[in-house]
């Protein structure tokens, strides 16, 4: 699935928003598990579970995208359903066990597709700590359109979003998502000064 006919291919990273939402703390094991996983590829397990907590007032509602980690985006069951089959094919859902919340379900989008599709050349250069590219430049004939996320092996700690998702999980969740352009093939669009900066 490509982005929308006139609006041009488009990559994100997608944050929860800093409206009035309870988001979610993710436990640090799980967390270390991930990193391992996403670092050392198939040389080590990825995490089958992670456990979390609800942080934020709790007359707040609870965000449907709670995770802001680059690298652990966290979707509710509705959100997962609503994209359905077109997840699975960049990866699969993890349960989330949540802190005393036994009927909140919500699943850790484990992106396994990892793509070589960032213009070496023309991109920033890649941080030595975690491999950051804070301005990446794609190669529109190797950028995964089909797929709705998917890693850079120079920054495997990270999920990229293609655009045509994005705007379908912002549908779906309205002011619950903050959206940062990294990359856009529009020469008028203007990407974030610090996609990965908090």
């Amino acid at each position: 699935m490509a982005d929308m006919p006139g609006k041009g291919l488009s990559v994100y990273r997608l944050l929860p928003s800093l409206s009035e939402y309870q988001a979610l703390h993710l436990g640090r094991f799980g967390l270390q598990r991930l990193k391992r996983w996403q670092s050392a590829g198939a040389d080590a397990d990825p995490p089958a579970r992670l456990s979390a907590e609800w942080m934020g007032e709790r007359r707040w509602p609870k965000s449907e995208f709670p995770s802001g980690r680059p690298g652990a985006p966290v979707l509710s069951r509705r959100l997962a359903e609503s994209l359905g089959d077109a997840l699975l094919a960049a990866g699969r859902l993890v349960p989330v066990d949540i802190e005393g919340a036994k009927d909140d379900e919500y699943f850790l989008y484990l992106v396994e597709q990892v793509v070589d599709c960032l213009d070496l050349r023309r991109s920033s250069k890649p941080k030595r700590l975690d491999g950051e590219v804070k301005k990446p430049v794609y190669r529109v004939e190797a950028l995964p359109t089909h797929l709705p996320a998917f890693r850079l092996p120079q920054f495997p700690g990270a999920v990229q979003w293609n655009g045509w998702a994005v705007d379908r999980l912002v549908d779906l969740t309205g002011d619950q998502i903050e959206k940062r352009l990294t990359w856009s093939e529009a020469p008028s669009a203007k990407p974030h000064p610090d996609p990965w900066g908090f």
